[in-house]
């Protein structure tokens, strides 16, 4: 079972927080970081299998309970938002092969403005931090774009 957790938290962390995962690769932390998580539900698993529940049941509460301290994910609700308000920067990002790379730094730039407005599950839809956002994100590919 914590195999199989491991995996499923890491295909999490591949969709949803690919900054994370690519900063915990970088600092050889990642098979650390997956082993500290799954230890940190153990108790949850054992009583789960002493209650013989099924085993997508345990997966799925299981899954549930190491993600939540990483939901919402910055990552996705950027790369949403680059999709929605700039479909074409977005494609030519991608095609580039520089998508991750840019909205991993699109991040680390919108950093104060995610403080002042917080970041959390009841914050994600504020209009003012995505207003704020997508400003920022318009001058910062304003600025990646060569001089003509």
């Amino acid at each position: 079972m914590k195999t199989l957790l491991i995996g499923k938290l890491h295909n999490y962390m591949v969709q949803h927080h690919t900054d994370l995962l690519i900063a915990l690769q970088e600092d050889h932390r990642l098979n650390h970081y997956l082993s500290t998580k799954i230890d940190s539900i153990s108790g949850l698993i054992e009583e789960l299998q002493r209650d013989n529940r099924p085993a997508y049941v345990i997966e799925a509460l299981c899954l549930e309970e190491l993600t939540r301290d990483l939901r919402p994910s910055r990552f996705s609700w950027m790369r949403e938002l680059l999709e929605e308000e700039f479909p074409e920067d977005c494609q030519r990002l991608n095609r580039s092969g520089i998508l991750t790379y840019e909205l991993i730094n699109l991040i680390g730039a919108c950093e104060p403005i995610f403080e002042i407005f917080g970041f959390g599950e009841e914050h994600q839809d504020h209009r003012g931090l995505r207003a704020a956002i997508t400003g920022l994100i318009a001058e910062y590919l304003e600025n990646q774009q060569p001089e003509n």
